[in-house]
């Protein structure tokens, strides 16, 4: 079945809504006070941003001439890995992984994450043992580096002002890697994986990491066999519901 270019945007938004699956899970552990504040907060400003930002300059230099004689992505996927583990190694955040031995990773999936905080996607780059892309908002591009690397390493830039165009580079991008990034159009499965504890790191909106223990809950396949486009609110439901399963499995009633 064809694609209705002007469904992208409703569909873009519900994909949004199920990223932005977060709360507070119950084994949060209440906010530092005091002294301890302030020396976490010291610390994340004058150690933890500085090297994140070194280890973002100095890989994603490196990874930016491999493009050139390599336009899979392969190679700075590799680079990205990298900078990821180093992130996650100076964070002092180690992350339990638990259901990612249910999954055929030689198979391709459509991987869908819930999104609360900047430091998901090191957390994906380290623990999901496969090559991968991510779909991005536009206006990540304007950022130095970060949008370069984004541009040139295979990623799909998703423009809700421009349908058509987000479109093309999802066609783009499964040319590219013979994998469905549009799940029920190539007819894969759909993997919910829940991040705990990631927003409580590091929310959107500071840049205070708090140092805790994290989960990576990924479920069971969700099969898209004969569906067609016009099913994806079906879909939808089914994932958004699994991801939250995930995410409070381990709450109390």
């Amino acid at each position: 079945m064809p694609l209705d270019t002007s469904e992208i945007d409703k569909h873009t938004s519900r994909a949004s809504r199920i990223a932005e699956l977060r709360s507070t899970p119950a084994d949060a552990r209440p906010a530092p006070t005091g002294k301890y504040r302030l020396l976490s907060r010291l610390r994340s400003y004058f150690v933890f941003a500085p090297l994140i930002w070194l280890y973002t300059v100095v890989m994603g230099l490196l990874s930016l001439p491999t493009s050139v004689f390599s336009n899979s992505g392969r190679v700075q996927h590799d680079f990205a890995r990298v900078w990821a583990w180093l992130i996650m190694k100076t964070i002092f955040s180690p992350v339990t992984v638990m259901g990612l031995e249910k999954i055929d990773t030689t198979r391709p999936h459509v991987y869908a994450v819930n999104h609360g905080s900047a430091l998901d996607i090191p957390v994906l780059y380290v623990h999901l043992p496969f090559q991968f892309r991510i779909a991005f908002k536009k206006e990540l591009l304007k950022y130095p580096i970060v949008g370069w690397h984004l541009r040139r390493s295979g990623q799909v830039c998703i423009d809700q002002q421009n349908p058509a165009g987000s479109i093309g580079a999802i066609r783009s991008a499964r040319k590219r890697l013979k994998r469905g990034f549009l799940a029920i159009k190539s007819q894969v499965d759909v993997v919910p994986v829940a991040l705990v504890g990631t927003y409580e790191l590091l929310p959107m909106d500071t840049y205070h990491i708090k140092c805790r223990p994290l989960e990576m809950r990924v479920g069971e396949p969700i099969s898209t066999a004969v569906l067609t486009l016009d099913e994806m609110d079906t879909l939808s439901a089914k994932v958004q519901s699994a991801m939250e399963e995930l995410y409070y499995a381990n709450e109390t009633p």
